[in-house]
């Protein structure tokens, strides 16, 4: 059996997970000329918002956690930019992009609180186990 780790319970991490992969099977659809461009960005993007939870919630301060929580938060915001460049050139419809959007809006509330937790709580250290 493997060790579970505190981050992969949160409810924002699981979001964030489906999310990247949601991302990685809808940009599939992108064009060929898109491949080195917006399906390269927006993947890295939506990756990054689940991996800089997972790399915040090794850090040894609540400070240091909510600065990784910031740049999950920032990633979301671009990706919602790569969103808005893929509608716009037609790679998806108003359906799916809504769809994304929701969801997104849904992990940025989530990252907001957590953000707000950590930041309130800064003089705690947490628990590596």
């Amino acid at each position: 059996m493997y060790h579970i780790y505190s981050f992969e319970k949160l409810d924002v991490y699981i979001l964030a997970r489906k999310f990247k992969i949601d991302i990685k099977l809808m940009s599939r659809l992108f064009p060929n000329e898109e491949r080195f461009d917006l399906t390269s960005q927006i993947n890295r993007s939506s990756a990054s918002i689940s991996a800089n939870i997972a790399e915040g919630s090794g850090r040894s301060s609540n400070f240091d956690q909510a600065h990784f929580t910031n740049i999950s938060y920032t990633s979301a915001l671009e990706t919602i930019d790569h969103l808005n460049t893929a509608l716009d050139m037609n790679y998806i419809n108003m359906e799916k992009y809504t769809e994304l959007r929701i969801n997104l809006y849904s992990i940025l509330n989530k990252l907001n609180a957590l953000y707000k937790f950590q930041i309130n709580n800064k003089d705690t250290l947490k628990k590596r186990v």
